[in-house]
């Protein structure tokens, strides 16, 4: 008499579906860490702009001018070489203002955030995304609101 060996058609699916429930748990986790890890891109280079801009500033006694040339902080073309998750433009230039922003890109998956610096160092977010709230205050970085 031969002994069956394998596994019961039962013991499968119970198995597929342990493994359904792990990947519905685990899937949103797992975008909202790649998610904060493209939003790192963001405030990287607004902190970075923002010590640029001062040091301009220190220089020339005004922000007017900081994006005439491919040399300075806020010329377009050299604020976005390299980025792969955000658009990055400087308004307001003033003799005394300022204000960097950086826009998602929605083909990447980021268009429903937006963060801002200025002058005053006062730092924004503008976001759209479920789950997720903006602040005036502070650049959140986390789902819920967490700066």
């Amino acid at each position: 008499m031969r002994k069956h060996v394998g596994f019961t058609l039962i013991e499968v699916m119970v198995v597929v579906a342990i493994i359904a429930i792990l990947a519905a748990v685990a899937y949103p986790s797992y975008g909202d860490y790649v998610r904060r890890g493209k939003i790192a891109e963001a405030l990287s280079t607004l902190g970075e702009t923002r010590a640029k801009m001062e040091q301009y500033f220190l220089d020339n006694r005004t922000y007017v001018g900081a994006d005439a040339a491919a040399n300075l902080p806020c010329h377009a073309t050299a604020l976005n070489a390299g980025k792969k998750h955000f658009d990055f433009t400087c308004t307001g230039l003033t003799a005394g203002a300022y204000q960097v922003n950086a826009a998602g890109k929605a083909t990447d998956g980021m268009g429903n955030f937006t963060y801002t610096i200025n002058q005053a160092n006062a730092r924004a977010s503008t976001i759209t995304e479920t789950g997720w709230t903006g602040s005036t205050s502070c650049w959140v970085t986390k789902k819920g609101g967490g700066c």
